[in-house]
């Protein structure tokens, strides 16, 4: 465990419950380990089990817990569900189960997200579309419908919903990916609106980042870009900075 993460077991810095969509790999995984290490409790949803599975062994590794036997997929501290967040039915429970094991998030990460194959619009099929929409706008609001009233109670929170570069401005053969972030854009600051004082919702631009998406985009050449894990360290600093003084920004790591 690093310095940081040893000061927040310690209680020398204020431990925060994170929930992170789409945790099992990419930004999602290299967010949750890193948040892991400096000490927060990591709630964590995605689709694929087996990938669940191998980040809760990472995630009791780099907590560091005593208790965290080496082949056991259970931990008190984090707890990482089979969820998608394209079906409302299926965060509806999401958000039954966080609340009964863990209570209310202090942050979520709308991490989830995918990208349409490099096409022009008139050659994009039209389930690929809709697979890029029901994940990155759908995703977001299903998240928001049945969390944002957990939070509500108190009054606290904050939520972060991932957007793009392609969030503000527009490129060529990704016009449904580029659609859905400036939805999350637009989303973010009505909803900002909508919320008590003292909660804030921003729109984070991750930046350039060497993901598979990232990949299927640019080939060959997305290796010239920071690695996940080098981003999640500045990404973390950032997100846990965050204030409802924030409420409605779109931001950039």
């Amino acid at each position: 465990m690093n310095v940081l993460g040893s000061k927040a077991m310690a209680g020398g810095v204020n431990p925060r419950t994170i929930l992170i969509t789409g945790v099992s790999k990419g930004l999602g995984k290299a967010l949750a380990v890193e948040l892991a290490k400096q000490g927060h409790t990591i709630i964590g949803c995605s689709r694929t089990q087996d990938k669940l599975n191998s980040l809760q062994l990472e995630l009791n590794s780099a907590t560091g817990s005593p208790t965290s036997q080496p082949n056991s997929l259970s931990s008190d501290r984090h707890l990482l569900i089979n969820a998608d967040v394209r079906l409302n039915s299926s965060v509806e429970e999401l958000a039954r189960t966080v609340m009964a094991k863990k209570g209310v998030p202090d942050i979520i990460v709308n991490n989830a997200g995918t990208i349409n194959k490099n096409n022009k619009i008139w050659e994009v099929p039209e389930e690929e579309f809709d697979a890029v929409m029901d994940t990155n706008v759908k995703g977001v609001t299903n998240m928001l419908r049945h969390f944002i009233p957990l939070m509500l109670a108190s009054k606290q929170g904050i939520i972060v919903n991932m957007s793009s570069g392609w969030g503000r401005s527009g490129a060529a053969l990704v016009a449904p990916y580029c659609a859905s972030k400036w939805a999350v854009e637009g989303l973010t600051k009505s909803v900002a609106k909508e919320l008590p004082e003292g909660m804030a919702t921003v729109a984070l631009n991750p930046g350039v980042i060497n993901t598979d998406m990232l990949a299927s985009c640019f080939g060959t050449s997305a290796g010239l870009y920071q690695t996940p894990e080098s981003w999640a360290l500045k990404a973390a600093a950032m997100i846990l900075n965050l204030t409802a003084a924030d409420n409605g920004a779109s931001l950039t790591v």
